[in-house]
């Protein structure tokens, strides 16, 4: 008998001279009489495979989460700039204003006062905010590679 083949809009399939039908060209499909040990052959191929897509996700999403991290900061930054300019001219009015009640030095060293203490609490709650950050992580990839595990442990079925 000799072997016979078609195909599908996407697959090739093969008939071999026992009459199986099987997928050409496609290592995952199991046919019925496959030995365990070829199963697991198989499985150690396809490990190494596994890892490098994971790894490749998690650069893809690492990639990703820095480019719009990136973009997000450029923007700040301009928003801060402007932001420190504004306040500058808040600070110089207010100056100003206490310089009509108090001679101009006391008035500037009031307001250097008021500035310095309003940063030192900032300084503060910011330290702590700081400590309680934790380091970014592609947490997709670590959960597809803790359920990938699972299944080769046969947590999933």
């Amino acid at each position: 008998m000799t072997k016979t083949s078609w195909t599908t809009p996407t697959k090739t399939f093969a008939h071999d001279p026992e009459g199986h039908g099987k997928l050409m060209n496609d290592q995952t499909t199991r046919t019925a009489d496959e030995p365990i040990g070829a199963l697991v052959h198989r499985l150690t191929e396809q490990i190494p495979e596994l890892v490098r897509s994971e790894m490749r996700l998690a650069q893809a999403e690492l990639t990703q989460k820095g480019k719009k991290a990136g973009l997000g900061i450029g923007m700040f930054s301009a928003a801060g700039l402007l932001a420190f300019f504004g306040l500058a001219t808040l600070i110089t009015t207010a100056i100003l204003a206490l310089a009509l009640a108090v001679p101009a030095w006391a008035a500037a060293l009031i307001v250097t006062g008021v500035l310095l203490a309003i940063a030192a609490v900032a300084a503060v709650l910011g330290k702590k905010e700081v400590e309680q950050a934790t380091p970014p992580q592609p947490e997709r990839t670590i959960e597809n590679v803790k359920e990938d595990v699972a299944a080769v442990k046969g947590g999933h079925r």
